[in-house]
């Protein structure tokens, strides 16, 4: 039996038991590619066209680190999903953080947020991806100049509907 069906089916375990979503992969673009020391991500499309990123460490990562990684890659983000049953997930550890470091004030606005939310522990990450701007996913890779490479040519750009 071929291996990238079980990745698959492993890919839509991991998306339900950690955020909740009931998807199902249909096209892998990119499968476990290097995108740091520890981390692999798996860029793919759902049988909605939907494109996802999941991101899986050994080590811990943040918010903040997802971020730049899926900067890096050369994928523009919409939506950072928060684990399952946790919609406020972020806003929450970036007010735990606002008040340990600031105790006595809250936060005015989600300006004062944005810093700490950045804090906030996120492995596996899964990232709802909006555009490849330049039609290309980039892996990380130490030889290369500037430790990022081409893993595959791929153009997307979702289109808003109402």
């Amino acid at each position: 039996m071929n291996d990238s069906i079980y990745d698959d089916m492993v890919l839509e375990r991991i998306v339900k038991k950690q955020f909740g979503l009931n998807i199902e992969v249909d096209t892998v673009i990119a499968r476990r590619i290097p995108v740091g020391h520890t981390a692999k991500a798996s860029v793919f499309l759902t049988s909605k066209k939907q494109l996802f990123c999941c991101i899986v460490a050994q080590s811990n990562l943040t918010l903040g680190d997802v971020k730049k990684i899926i900067t890096r890659m050369g994928l523009k983000a919409e939506l950072y999903v928060p684990p399952k049953g946790q919609p406020n997930y972020f806003e929450d550890i970036g007010r735990e953080h606002f008040r340990s470091v600031f105790p006595g004030l809250g936060p005015a606005s989600d300006a004062d947020l944005m810093y700490y939310k950045t804090l906030a522990p996120y492995n596996p990450a899964l990232v709802l991806i909006s555009e490849v701007p330049h039609g290309e996913i980039r892996q990380f890779d130490t030889d290369a100049r500037g430790n990022w490479r081409m893993a595959t040519k791929f153009a997307y750009r979702r289109i808003k509907t109402s």
